[in-house]
């Protein structure tokens, strides 16, 4: 009786050191500032977004068309949005935007409000619908579809007055009805001035904050297709990066103050560039440039395509500092990707995938100087296990710390990829990065902001160790991934 007695008591002992050695749950860290919406969220991880400037302008050689142009003289021989979408996958691309009307006014689908669009070309006889066939593409091959509609139109007689504004949302209708889900709507900046419009070549000016009213026509989308994106110069949900360079700012902030976009004050290129650390609204930047001088084609410029070394530092400058990039590439008068651009596509895709073919992270065991109620949740091996929603934490208060990767044996690194998890808001002010050289850290850079994405080059450093050190932060920081090539 008393061996039962004992081995009772022995196994409820057992039983209890086995609950106490369980670890506590750990509460998760609370959200910090402004924070992304599911589609801003889905837009970071696109990363790679093409544009799509084609229209009459491209075969009358302008940049801007003055809106006196004939639709006959739109006439592609060999259009074929499948070679542009097939393209445009291969490069990695996730998204296309389309120049469904730019400033003059040429409508690329079959307007019920005009008869300056494609109807009246030559084009399929008039039968084509160029909107259509490129929204259909991009569901055959993967990607999603945008639309960018000119608020300017050179074009029509009645611009600058009420009815314009009824003639604007009754094409948005059309193109938000009739072509499938749009992930992004763009605006760009260009409003008023000198054109044809209907005949009377003048000038007109208008009131860019108010002639539009942008909430009521907005609010005209979103009763269609609420999870659209709108980017313009102040968003409301994607910003213009401040150049057209392809250069995001070192310091890159999605949060921004809108009321401080809109007050058109000397430096807002540069505030547009850079966002604002505390900012009250999440709007971040994405980045767009062109594959060639130009945003339309022109074959004086086929010489002048974007090199794949050139392309590769363009992802660095753009995705590479927490943005999207936004690459246009022009179709030719045929209606197709001129051979030096796809060319130019294919072998930025081969320095892609060969600078990113081996993540030597993945060798790596991590530590960390601190974690989150030193819970296995949020330990620093989170970050190399290739799980974005999990992440390395500190306690709350805690703004600093840092993370040390080690390897068995000497390791030659070239780039360092590093990710926030902003889910629950972007965090990281400062950060430096360290390697482990002659029996000391030497230090190998000292930035700012990480976001969605950072990558920094580390040009052939051997080492057997490597640190990010967080030196500043708004809140506790929360790293989900570093990758190192």
């Amino acid at each position: 009786m008393n061996r039962i007695i004992t081995l009772l008591v022995l196994s409820t002992l057992l039983i209890l050191s086995s609950c106490n050695n369980q670890e506590e749950p750990v509460m998760a860290p609370e959200p910090f500032g402004p924070l992304p919406s599911k589609e801003q969220l889905a837009w970071h991880q696109m990363e790679m977004n093409a544009f799509i400037h084609f229209t009459i302008n491209t075969f009358t050689d302008k940049e801007w068309g003055y809106g006196d142009e004939s639709p006959e003289l739109f006439n592609p021989t060999e259009l074929d949005t499948d070679q542009w979408f097939s393209t445009l996958k291969d490069a990695g691309f996730k998204g296309a935007i389309l120049t469904a009307k730019h400033h003059d006014g040429f409508a690329l689908w079959p307007s019920k409000y005009t008869e300056h669009d494609i109807a009246a070309s030559p084009y399929k006889d008039g039968k084509g619908n160029l909107v259509k066939d490129v929204s259909e593409s991009a569901q055959k091959y993967g990607l999603q579809f945008g639309v960018y509609l000119s608020p300017w139109d050179r074009n029509r007689a009645d611009y600058g007055d009420s009815s314009y504004i009824t003639y604007y949302r009754n094409q948005l209708r059309e193109l938000f009805t009739e072509n499938g889900p749009v992930f992004e709507m763009w605006f760009d900046g260009a409003n008023g001035g000198d054109g044809y419009y209907g005949g009377a070549n003048g000038e007109r000016k208008i009131d860019r904050k108010t002639y539009y009213d942008w909430p009521t026509t907005l609010k005209v989308v979103d009763s269609m297709q609420p999870a659209v994106l709108y980017f313009s110069d102040a968003g409301p949900d994607l910003r213009w990066v401040g150049n057209e360079r392809g250069i995001a700012g070192e310091t890159n902030w999605n949060t921004i103050n809108t009321d401080s976009i809109y007050a058109g004050k000397s430096g807002i290129n540069d505030l547009l560039q850079t966002g604002t650390q505390g900012g009250v609204n999440w709007i971040p930047a994405e980045v767009d440039t062109s594959i060639r001088p130009g945003w339309f084609y022109h074959a004086s410029e086929d010489s002048l395509v974007r090199s794949p070394e050139n392309l590769f530092e363009l992802y660095l400058t753009s995705v590479g500092r927490g943005s999207t990039l936004l690459l246009n590439i022009p179709p030719d008068r045929r209606g197709l990707f001129h051979e030096n651009d796809v060319a130019a596509l294919k072998g930025f895709r081969r320095i892609l995938d060969s600078v990113f073919a081996e993540n030597l992270a993945k060798k790596a065991t991590a530590i960390a100087s601190t974690s989150r109620g030193k819970s296995d949740t949020y330990a620093a091996s989170n970050v190399l296990d290739a799980d974005k929603d999990t992440y390395w934490a500190t306690n709350d208060g805690v703004t600093t710390g840092s993370i040390e990767l080690t390897w068995d044996s000497l390791q030659t690194l070239n780039y360092l990829v590093l990710q926030e998890y902003i889910t629950l808001g972007q965090r990281v002010a400062g950060f430096t990065v360290t390697v482990w050289e002659n029996d000391s850290w030497k230090p190998v850079a000292n930035q700012t902001t990480i976001g969605y994405k950072r990558i920094l080059k580390l040009n052939d450093i051997e080492t057997t160790k490597l640190k990010i050190e967080i030196t500043e932060a708004l809140a506790c920081p929360l790293i989900s991934n570093v990758e190192v090539y």
